[in-house]
């Protein structure tokens, strides 16, 4: 069930994120696509504010006075005209803004149509939205509009419009131009197709940021996976000692109990002092280590080997050990030690014996289990996975410890020797460099 939820948060991520990814390049996209549009309308007004100055301003007022399609008319035509072919745009023509909702067409810039030539009448009436043209009558300001439909000539296109301004400064027209949707449609292609790379780029690392987190989850649950069982293997451990002293305890209990309703004092008395010695050998098992996981994982070694009757001996440097991981540092010194209380457990009580050396220097950490036991029948073996010089249990795995020590012992480019000791006791030494 916990496996599964798991997976389920990991689906429901994996999909939002998608999900936000497009939305982002949609947003970049559609942010692209407006800011092409406000760039290209920006560049024809000033476009358009160029062409509105370099007008033949005496040319114009005199088309102004009569407004007819006379000779000032057509050389205002064909400026317009050749502005509008340098340009590449729709339209370039000239409009009058005389009230705030109207604006009314005066010279296109258009050549002239043989089969029409009254066609772009003077006075039609134009597309720009009456609040622009609002707001051109009352402040004669330049205007972008957003984008129109023309349905008399089938076009759609933006306008912009710039005021025309006589000697004396007054607003005499505006000149307009149309830039085609095509014209845009295009521009932004490119823009977008230029731009592509980069959207792709920006996805991918998305991508890549989430399958790093994914990976970073999930070596952190194997961690923490790791270090619970690690955990829970001493305490399993700590628990059945507790257990057994219990028991033994109970057991005294009875004993003393049975004394003293015989009327066996003196019986009781000696006993009592032999239990007073116990106590004080438990008490001798609290170390004082500067290394909290260190000091808890031999103390609850130390009490395993006295509920097994197994004489320990342990020596620790003063170093906290903090160049290498508690989990990892418990999982070598956890396993090495199990292997030497199992293999002095093959032993008569008064033979069993444990030693167990913490020590440091300027270079290494080093670590030494001495046990009484037989000897070692193939050294070179006894690091592979699944070896194992123990009989077979059912229900229960072998040949793991010593394999998981001796990896987790390179990942810090240590060593570990086992050796032989006049056929009697083996020697493990576990040698980490301190970096």
């Amino acid at each position: 069930m916990k496996r599964f939820k798991l997976k389920l948060i990991i689906v429901l991520s994996i999909l939002l994120v998608i999900f936000f990814i497009g939305i982002s390049m949609y947003t970049s996209y559609l942010k692209i696509e407006d800011t092409v549009e406000e760039a290209i309308a920006n560049q024809n007004l000033e476009a358009a504010k160029s062409v509105a100055k370099a007008i033949d301003l005496e040319t114009y007022e005199r088309f102004l006075k009569d407004r007819n399609r006379d000779e000032e008319y057509w050389t205002i035509r064909h400026y317009l005209k050749d502005a509008r072919e340098k340009l590449g745009v729709l339209y370039v023509y000239t409009i009058e803004i005389d009230n705030p909702t109207t604006a009314k067409a005066l010279i296109v810039g258009e050549p002239k149509n043989k089969d029409n030539p009254n066609n772009f009448p003077i006075g039609e009436d134009t597309t720009v939205p009456e609040e622009l043209v609002k707001l051109a009558y009352e402040e004669g300001t330049p205007f972008v509009t957003e984008i129109l439909e023309d349905t008399r000539y089938g076009h759609h296109y933006i306008t912009v419009g710039t005021p025309i301004l006589n000697e004396d400064g007054e607003i005499i027209s505006y000149l307009s131009i149309d830039i085609s949707t095509e014209t845009l449609d295009g521009i932004k292609e490119t823009v977008i197709n230029s731009n592509i790379f980069l959207l792709v780029l920006s996805g991918l690392f998305i991508i890549i940021v989430i399958i790093s987190f994914l990976l970073l989850q999930k070596w952190y649950q194997k961690e923490v996976g790791t270090t619970e069982s690690t955990y829970q293997k001493e305490i399993k451990t700590l628990i059945a000692s507790v257990s057994s002293l219990r028991h033994d305890y109970i057991n005294h209990i009875q004993v003393l109990h049975g004394f003293l309703h015989l009327g066996e004092v003196d019986q009781a008395t000696k006993y009592v002092d032999s239990l007073s010695k116990d106590i004080q050998t438990i008490e001798s098992i609290k170390l004082n280590l500067d290394h909290p996981g260190l000091a808890i994982l031999l103390q609850t070694k130390k009490l395993t080997c006295q509920n097994k009757q197994i004489e320990i001996q342990i020596t620790v440097d003063d170093n906290p050990f903090d160049n290498i991981k508690t989990i990892d540092l418990i999982n070598i010194l956890s396993n090495i030690i199990d292997n030497a209380i199992e293999a002095t457990m093959e032993l008569p009580e008064e033979q069993r014996k444990i030693t167990v050396s913490c020590k440091a220097d300027e270079l290494y950490y080093t670590f030494s289990i001495t046990n009484a036991g037989r000897k070692l029948p193939d050294v070179n073996q006894i690091f592979k996975q699944g070896y194992s010089t123990k009989k077979v249990e059912k229900g229960r795995v072998r040949g793991q410890g010593l394999f998981i020590v001796k990896e987790t012992i390179n990942k810090y480019n240590g060593t570990i020797t086992l050796d032989t000791i006049n056929e009697k006791e083996t020697i493990a030494i576990v040698k980490i460099p301190i970096k």
